[in-house]
């Protein structure tokens, strides 16, 4: 079914609205691709490339510093029991629906930035990418970067990310490893005949529980690791003593840390668990808060607070791997996202906006 095309001279709310009434869970963000890359060629100030469903729109004024402003535009899966799409206004001011606040509300944000500053004090560039919310393989962010990482060059760069209005610098790297324990099999009837490997990850699920959270201080915000068994498997039939199990355990790791150290933290750890085979099943690396960069300060200035740390892991981490500090910031609060009772506060969007605005413009 064909789409009104998007007007970036709606009120961010507004524009929220229309955004969320284009469903992009991830994977299908191609007619949203395709609206945001139709109204960006409409601006006369912005050059516009694109790449698979990713679309970047760039100034090119010649300006000292060049800050990134990106964001995501798939969602995760739309819930049908309540519908959350199309988007729906209450007689409160909030703005219900799927993406409402992680994150088309940020995307709103960015377009509404994009369409009214035409003349900033920064060169702006504007990432708009699909992908996010599955695995890192299919980040449209990561496909960009690979591509044309020049398209991402920055001296500071801003994710749409939800942070309730609040400055997020940096974020937790995400360690995600397989502890397995072998054993024998044996009927269970003679289970002295075999060896029992659930009760062998016994150890590792001590270790877990004894473990004391790291909570070290990082350009002056206080990160908090976790370290968590996630998913635990075994067993063959109820009748069979287990061979194998498999504890999956996931690190979050203060930005402090490199990936490296990470995984020889994890491994060390649980060293004496009796732990017969260590695969380390997915990795991505934190980011720093960035909070030192000129370019940050002026932002905290313009838009006030006092930044967080954050705790999850975004895709700032992907920036500073490129030497771009980053830090998140957008009106969806995250204890929301994913829920299927989504929702935004409307007034919030075009605050965060206005906050944006001075920052470029001052």
């Amino acid at each position: 079914m064909p789409h009104t095309p998007l007007d970036l001279t709606l009120d961010a709310a507004e524009l929220t609205a229309r955004l969320v009434d284009f469903p992009s869970p991830s994977g299908s963000e191609k007619d949203l691709a395709d609206a945001i890359e139709t109204a960006l060629r409409g601006l006369s100030h912005l050059t516009v490339d694109r790449y698979g469903n990713n679309v970047v729109a760039r100034t090119n004024l010649g300006r000292a510093e060049r800050v990134v402003l990106a964001g995501h535009i798939d969602t995760v899966p739309i819930a049908d029991n309540p519908p959350n799409v199309p988007s729906r206004l209450d007689e409160d001011g909030v703005l219900w629906g799927c993406g409402t606040c992680d994150m088309k509300s940020g995307v709103a944000v960015q377009l509404r930035i994009a369409q009214t500053v035409t003349e900033p004090n920064r060169d702006l560039t504007f990432v708009f990418y699909d992908n996010e919310e599955v695995a890192a393989h299919l980040n449209g962010l990561g496909h960009v970067a690979e591509a044309h990482p020049d398209w991402l060059a920055g001296d500071f760069a801003v994710l749409l990310e939800p942070t309730d209005g609040q400055v997020e610098g940096g974020c937790q790297g995400t360690l995600r490893v397989l502890l397995k324990t072998k054993g024998v099999r044996a009927h269970s009837a003679r289970a002295w005949m075999g060896a029992n490997a659930i009760h062998a990850a016994g150890p590792i699920l001590a270790k877990l529980a004894a473990y004391e959270p790291r909570k070290p201080v990082v350009e002056g915000l206080e990160f908090h690791e976790g370290l968590n068994a996630v998913r635990i498997e075994g067993g063959v039939a109820t009748n069979v003593i287990p061979d194998e199990c498999t504890v999956t355990v996931n690190f979050r790791y203060a930005p402090d840390r490199t990936e490296e150290e990470a995984v020889a933290f994890v491994r060390d750890y649980f060293a004496d668990c009796g732990v017969d085979e260590f695969i380390v099943d997915d990795h991505t690396g934190p980011a720093r808060p960035g909070l030192t960069h000129p370019a940050a300060a002026a932002f905290m200035a313009a838009v006030g607070g006092e930044a967080r740390p954050k705790f999850g892991w975004t895709d700032v981490s992907r920036f500073s791997a490129l030497g771009v500090p980053a830090v998140n910031f957008s009106p969806g609060d995250p204890l929301l996202a994913h829920k299927i009772d989504e929702r935004v506060k409307a007034s919030l969007i075009p605050e965060a906006e206005e906050r944006l605005r001075n920052w470029l413009t001052s």
